[in-house]
């Protein structure tokens, strides 16, 4: 799995998660937990993973729809 996207904002993760799934993309958000940890103030970033041989066409994706991504 590669990190794909790492954001605080839960509805950027919605929205990233939809269109992946819309391209037909397995995906997988992490540290969705860590609010328990932080008090849900939203300090830690949540980060959405992606299958290896997926990661370029969901990255593509994502550009294509207005994401900014590190590299």
């Amino acid at each position: 799995m590669k990190l794909l996207l790492r954001t605080n904002d839960p509805a950027s993760m919605a929205f990233a998660q939809a269109l992946l799934q819309g391209e037909d993309i397995d995906c997988f958000e992490m540290d969705v937990n860590m609010s328990i940890l932080e008090g849900s103030i939203g300090i830690f970033p949540r980060r959405l993973m992606v299958p290896d041989a997926d990661y370029d066409a969901a990255r593509q994706a994502l550009l294509d729809n207005g994401f900014w991504l590190e590299d």
